[in-house]
């Protein structure tokens, strides 16, 4: 793909200018840039969703794009693998005409319904719609989406899932260039690393819009830059671009201080000796050299530091918080049993772990504002806590202004203090007259933030603070919580920002929770359980798999070693041949389904049976390949070649 001379204007207002980008056909490429300057509608432009104010985009032929739906209710009655094969159109038009024809034999086909149905599993199988269901069960459990779930039809899943879903079917459709508008907001953890490997692997083009470090770092060989109303290309992953960036920025600044200077010089000279008849020619000369200069062209830049900065109005006590023997259930669902914690002043807790494991119902007890099942949990003394929800509609509602609105939250009426505060966190000018339900989640999360930076709490309690906040809003306020003196507990699944925060880690899984000590990269170093990098959690999984193998202390451990190991060696080569089988199955039904007088002599018995035995065929091998791929993993770690 080819942009060229691209501008985009709306309004009064310039997005950029002339722009020009030729992607090379395996680029992994992040786009980046403030909010609103324009990084979506990039993407729309791209894919012909908007029209460019000048410019042309160049296709080659053929070119299969792949891009991220938005409606979520298009497929409300379709089961969730069928609306991941439907990813590849031509594919999913086959098998549903398929569908459709064996639904309307009754009884013998006719020989133009039986020749239709033959050419139909050709088609089916040369375009791989054997292997369709199994692929399409992988993506979506990579991304967080169970077996058990598969067969829904897709209004029973939240708007989340939902996207998960699509995303699937965007992956499934194998597209040559990949064009993903931030991509992980509704993943967890192990979904986005996941995702992660998955696009490392890619081997077309991408273009991902995200405001997440890590993810940028990991998964990007270029960053696209919209800045100035330009773009520019940097080679490298978010580090290097950013290095580079702030390079090229310091040297466009002094360049314009040394013209400064120069004309500044000059222009004293000029005054003084202008009106002297001895001076006048050289200061009449120099005049027109000043004229003639020209300053370098400097654009502002459109990203922006929210001035975050957090203190307490007085010290709690020593002890901070108090969690004893606290349990949740929502319904038949155990979400947390007797977990119990004690956080001294002054400790910075994140809270790490899975999805679904009970960390933001944690926080949201302590913060009173979900009612627990059994335990108690007591703050120290003088603690004022401060809470920051992941839902914004949670503490911004009504038709109140972001002023009105703050001058409640955070406890002031002085007209310059509350101004202050807005200008701050990005809420200049008219700005700070939006109404709260209209703003944006990134400005409703500088809003809620700018409220804790004036009351001043002693206990702060976020939960999920950076989910709606720009690379440069994320980084202030990382920094800024940094420093903060108080008592902080916090969930994110940020982990440049985890690692900069916090000072203890509270881990919590379906087996149960672990307090660390310590800052998270020395809980990785010392646990290898890292939630927020799968890979790595992976590679330090195996690394204590194979020294708990290679070296056991005692000869039962010996013992119980080798037994264990012919276990799994007989259990992976059993399902190694089981998965032959069903191949072979797979292989004898689908011939038979090839045979064009097959639809006409078998019967609407026959015809259901060996239906429904594929169907149950398809969904074993599925399974079984998923199973031997996780065992011969563990084979690989415990016993190498």
């Amino acid at each position: 793909m080819t942009l060229t001379d691209i501008s985009m204007r709306f309004g009064g207002q310039t997005l950029y200018e002339d722009v020009s980008w030729q992607l090379r056909p395996d680029g992994h490429y992040g786009l980046v840039g403030a909010n609103g300057s324009g990084k979506s509608t990039l993407l729309k432009i791209m894919t012909a969703e908007l029209a460019a104010s000048t410019g042309s985009v160049g296709l080659l032929g053929g070119l299969r794009i792949g891009t991220l739906g938005q409606d979520q209710f298009t497929f409300d009655e379709a089961r969730l693998i069928d609306v991941v094969v439907m990813g590849r159109a031509q594919l999913w038009a086959a098998m549903d005409e398929r569908s459709t024809l064996l639904a309307q034999v009754d009884g013998h086909a006719d020989a133009k319904a039986g020749e239709r149905l033959a050419e139909l599993e050709l088609e089916v199988a040369s375009l791989g719609g054997y292997q369709a269901e199994a692929q399409a069960a992988e993506l979506l459990v990579g991304l967080g989406i169970p077996h058990s779930w598969h067969t829904r039809p897709m209004r029973e899943l939240s708007g989340g899932f939902r996207l998960r879903v699509l995303l699937a079917q965007t992956l499934f459709g194998e597209p040559e260039l990949l064009l993903l508008d931030e991509p992980t907001n509704h993943l967890d953890i192990a979904s986005i690393r996941w995702l992660e490997a998955y696009l490392r692997a890619f081997r077309g083009a991408f273009v991902v819009i995200s405001h997440d470090r890590h993810f940028l770092n990991s998964v990007c060989d270029s960053i696209a830059d919209v800045d100035y109303q330009e773009l520019r290309v940097y080679p490298g992953n978010y580090d290097a671009f950013e290095a580079a960036k702030a390079l090229a920025m310091t040297q466009r600044e002094a360049e314009i201080s040394r013209t400064e200077q120069k004309i500044e010089e000059m222009q004293k000279f000029i005054d003084r000796f202008g009106s002297k008849a001895t001076k006048a020619r050289q200061a009449n000369a120099r005049k027109k050299q000043v004229e003639k200069m020209e300053l370098p062209e400097i654009k502002r830049t459109s990203r922006k530091h929210p001035g975050f900065a957090f203190d307490q109005r007085r010290p709690s006590g020593r002890e901070a918080l108090s969690v004893k023997q606290v349990s949740k259930a929502y319904g038949e669902t155990r979400v947390l049993q007797n977990v119990s914690l004690t956080v001294e002043r002054g400790e910075h807790v994140a809270i790490v772990g899975p999805n679904g494991v009970g960390k933001s119902t944690l926080l949201r007890m302590i913060a009173d504002v979900l009612e627990r099942d059994e335990g108690t949990i007591d703050y120290g003394h003088e603690i004022q806590a401060g809470f920051f929800a992941q839902d914004h509609h949670e503490q911004l509602e009504g038709r109140e202004t972001a002023y009105e609105w703050l001058c409640g939250a955070g406890g002031s009426s002085d007209i310059p203090t509350v101004r202050g505060m807005l200008g701050r966190v990005l809420f200049t000018g008219d700005e700070a007259d939006k109404r709260v339900d209209d703003l944006s989640g990134g400005e409703a999360a500088r809003l809620l933030l700018a409220s804790l930076m004036m009351r001043k709490p002693n206990l702060m309690l976020l939960d999920e603070p950076t989910n709606h906040l720009d690379l440069e809003g994320r980084e202030a306020l990382a920094n800024a919580l940094a420093k903060y003196p108080g008592t902080l507990l916090f969930v994110s699944h940020d982990r440049t920002f985890v690692s900069t925060v916090g000072t203890r880690v509270l881990a919590i899984s379906p087996e149960g929770v672990e307090d660390f000590g310590g800052g998270y990269e020395e809980y990785l170093r010392m646990t290898g359980a890292d939630y927020l990098d799968a890979a790595a959690a992976q590679k330090d999984r195996r690394a204590a798999a194979k020294t708990a193998v290679t070296e056991p202390a005692t000869y039962e451990d010996r013992k119980d070693s080798r037994r264990n190991l012919a276990a799994l060696k007989r259990t992976v080569e059993k399902l190694e041949a089981e998965v032959g089988k069903l191949e072979k199955e797979l292989a004898q039904l689908e011939a038979s389904f090839a045979q064009p007088d097959y639809f006409m002599k078998a019967g609407r018995g026959q015809l259901e049976k060996d239906s429904m035995r594929r169907d149950q065929v398809q969904k074993r091998l599925a399974e079984a390949i998923t199973e031997w791929e996780a065992g011969a993993a563990e084979l690989e770690v415990v016993a190498p070649a």
